[in-house]
């Protein structure tokens, strides 16, 4: 029996044990029964009646019927048949096919229309009148009458072919005008052809996938449940995209062709056709999708998928949802992802998230929910925040401090907390996390002097913080002590960064108990400016002597304020060689700071670079008398003193027979050290000729130039124009190479020396004087 409903008629089959048919609506209730074999209109009361010579198998209308017209319909028995209505109203036959068995299936769409019997599939082109192609049956092993072949339309031109287990779909093409000769004007290309698992008992389209009813039926016979699957149909294969098992009544007792589908174009219904049950299938909206999730608990899923499709869920509401995964959560005792959810889930709802709140605090879990509570624009009501200090208070003082740190002062009465956490510390006066948090509610309070008391008695690292952000020198004028005892470098350059705020002399008067610290802050004022501490330079002479000795040296040659008498008093009493020398050097006895450097060092190679520095014969003397009884000594000079002293003066006063270490050495060192002071003499003296010749003949060219002489000139002597208003009479001009011009009579006679002319001006000043390079005369 083949089933069609369509919008104008209700087309009529042939019953397996009885000439009935009945129509129902799609609530299953009976609207009518025909228990005759023959066609009715369902709007009007017109129908077809005709005796046929076989049993009709399937019977398919023109796809353009209208309620009040109707034209064309074929038939399908042993014969399609093609029912026609003339122009005298009356019905014409006509055979499209005979001979090849019973039609099982016939599907019409636009001018084409196709049907299945024993042998294949064949389509016929109603506007042209042809038969186009001819689809065969893949596996002939089958029973027609048992596995029947299932047709649908996708478009106007795709049909789908499903027998057995193998799916064919089928486009209709325009074949081209050179090809057809005798052939057909259309002809047929099989896209995609794939095999199924299970046994097709019917076909329907769902945008470019396949809704597909299966019959199941393993190798031992045994029937099972009939599986509506939807499928992706690739070039040769396909894509299961969903599959279920439906629960028809006697699916055990039940055959291939006792399963049809059909399905409502535009409505996306599908109707399951068994012979005890009709069962309805339609496309499984967001809602439905979420209804499961539900019931299968899997609620985050849920959340999710009404999340992106909120515009189009009817019956669900987001946060709904999210509060019943919220409260699966929290059955489930996962506290701490309940909590994150509710900053999802809650969003503005301010009266949701304090019952949340009062909901864990009977759990016990306010840990949970605090660090997602709302802290912006967007908060609760203060109690609800002091609640949860008070909570943590009790319980967990680094969780306290965390929140404190983290949630703006203006959440909660910052007094009520700030007395609260005195009190814990009347138990526990000495608890440094209690102290820190006290420190930072001051702090939000701005009572910085308090803060800023309990940061230096904690040593805490946020002092300096705290005083750069809130601008609190004049409170730390009488802390500086318990600064510098904290962080000396940090607090001295805090000083230093800030003196237009605490002064020097207050920093040094604050520090003068405590010399170490006092050092440390004028060494560093030093090394920022040489002058601007210079009234504490005498000071600080002892205090470089008793705590940084090694800066001693350095801070003795930079410092230009530094009382060279009292520095050398401090050396001398500490017995401070190296800078004694100095201070004796600076002071102009330079012959007492190379005997210490001799006596008391006993360090040639200081005693030859002091010599050095100074460059004096007579301490060179010294060194030599001082070195000559001493051959490490004598070593020492004769590998320096060769470019400063002549080395034969040194040689000439060495005992005979004095035994020297490595004088071969020193020997062959003093004649390389003479060559190259040869070669270099040499080499200085061919750059200085080519120079020399150079900027000779730079000059020459310089002073064969012309030099321009207009009315703008004077003469140097007279002041007067150098050039006479009256070109036409007699004139004579000296023009020297220093650009000095002269009338000639205003030229003085001394300024000539054995016929070569000077320049009076230049002469007088020393800069030597210009020749004259140049007399005009006329």
């Amino acid at each position: 029996m083949s089933l069609q409903l369509q919008e104008i008629f209700f087309i009529l089959s042939l019953c397996l044990h009885q000439h009935i048919v009945f129509l129902l609506d799609i609530q299953g209730n009976i609207t009518q029964k025909f228990e005759i074999v023959q066609v009715f209109g369902l709007y009007t009361r017109e129908g077809f009646h005709e005796n046929f010579d076989c049993p009709i198998k399937v019977v398919a209308l023109h796809p353009q019927f209208t309620k009040s017209n109707y034209k064309q319909f074929v038939t399908g028995g042993n014969k399609l048949l093609l029912y026609e209505r003339n122009w005298l109203n009356r019905w014409k036959t006509c055979v499209l096919h005979e001979g090849e068995g019973t039609i099982t299936n016939i599907q019409w769409r636009a001018n084409l229309i196709a049907w299945a019997n024993n042998v294949g599939v064949k389509i016929y082109d109603f506007s042209t009148k042809q038969r186009i192609t001819n689809v065969l049956r893949d596996n002939v092993s089958l029973r027609p009458d048992m596995y029947p072949c299932s047709l649908c339309w996708k478009d106007n031109t795709t049909l789908i072919v499903g027998w057995g287990t193998s799916i064919k779909i089928c486009v209709v093409k325009e074949r081209n005008a050179t090809e057809m000769r005798d052939l057909p004007s259309r002809y047929v290309e099989i896209v995609s052809a794939f095999e199924t698992e299970f046994f097709i008992s019917g076909l329907a389209p769902l945008a470019d996938q396949l809704v597909t009813l299966f019959f199941v039926k393993d190798h031992m016979d045994f029937r099972a449940r009939p599986r509506l699957d939807i499928i992706q149909p690739l070039a040769e294969n396909c894509e299961e995209i969903s599959s279920d098992a439906l629960t028809v009544r006697n699916y055990q007792d039940n055959e291939c062709r006792d399963y049809r589908l059909e399905h409502s174009e535009g409505e996306s219904l599908f109707y399951i056709i068994s012979p005890k049950d009709i069962v309805v299938a339609k496309e499984r909206d967001q809602d439905d999708h979420i209804d499961w999730l539900l019931e299968k608990e899997k609620y985050e899923e849920a959340l999710m998928a009404a999340e992106i499709s909120f515009k189009n869920i009817k019956r669900h509401d987001v946060q709904k949802i999210g509060m019943e995964y919220i409260n699966h959560l929290v059955k489930k005792g996962d506290y701490d992802i309940a909590a994150r959810k509710c900053q999802k889930v809650l969003g503005k709802n301010m009266e949701l998230w304090e019952n949340e709140v009062y909901r864990f605090k009977t759990i016990g879990q306010l840990k949970a929910i605090s660090q997602y509570l709302p802290r912006g624009d967007l908060r609760l009501r203060p109690a609800i925040y002091e609640m949860i200090l008070h909570d943590f208070l009790q319980t967990d003082y680094e969780g306290f401090a965390t929140l404190i740190r983290e949630w703006p002062g203006e959440l909660y009465n910052n007094m009520a907390i700030v007395q609260a956490v005195t009190d814990h510390l009347k138990k526990d006066p000495t608890n440094s996390t209690l102290l820190t948090t006290l420190a930072e509610l001051y702090t939000y309070d701005q009572r910085y002097d308090k803060a800023l008391e309990i940061y230096l008695r904690l040593r805490h690292k946020d002092v300096y913080q705290l005083i750069h952000r809130h601008n609190l020198f004049s409170s730390i004028e009488d802390k500086i002590v318990l600064l510098m005892d904290f962080d000396k470098e940090k607090a001295v350059d805090m000083l230093l960064d800030n003196e237009d705020k605490i002064s020097t002399d207050k920093v040094v008067e604050e520090l003068a108990d405590r010399p170490e610290l006092l050092h440390v802050y004028l060494h560093k004022l030093f090394k920022r400016d040489h002058h601007k501490g210079q009234k504490y330079h005498e000071r600080q002479i002892g205090l470089y002597a008793e705590y940084d000795r090694p800066n001693l040296l350095p801070f003795l040659r930079d410092s230009t304020h530094c009382p060279l008498e009292k520095a050398l008093e401090i050396c001398q009493q500490r017995n401070f060689v190296e800078e004694t020398v100095f201070l004796l050097s600076r002071m102009g006895n330079c012959r007492r700071a190379l005997q210490m450097i001799m006596e008391e060092l006993e360090d040639v190679g200081k005693a030859i670079e002091f010599a050095k520095e100074q460059d004096d014969a007579e301490l060179w003397e010294d060194l030599i008398s001082y070195s000559i009884d001493k051959p490490p000594f004598i070593t020492g000079l004769l590998n320096n003193i060769g470019t400063h002293v002549d080395p034969i003066l040194l040689i000439n006063r060495i005992k005979e027979g004095m035994e020297i270490p490595n004088l071969r050495d020193s020997l062959v060192k003093i004649l390389q050290d003479y060559n190259l002071q040869i070669l270099l003499r040499e080499g200085c003296k061919k750059i200085l000729v080519a120079d020399s010749l150079s900027l000779l003949q730079k000059m020459h060219r310089t002073q064969m130039r012309g030099v321009r002489v207009d009315e703008e000139n004077i003469c140097e002597s007279c002041h007067a124009t150098i050039l006479p208003s009256d070109m036409a009479k007699s004139f004579s001009v000296v023009v020297f190479h220093c650009r000095h011009m002269f009338h000639k009579e205003c030229l003085p006679s001394p300024g000539t020396f054995h016929g070569v002319q000077f320049c009076n001006i230049c002469s007088a000043k020393r800069r030597g004087p210009g020749s004259g390079i140049l007399e005009m005369k006329k």
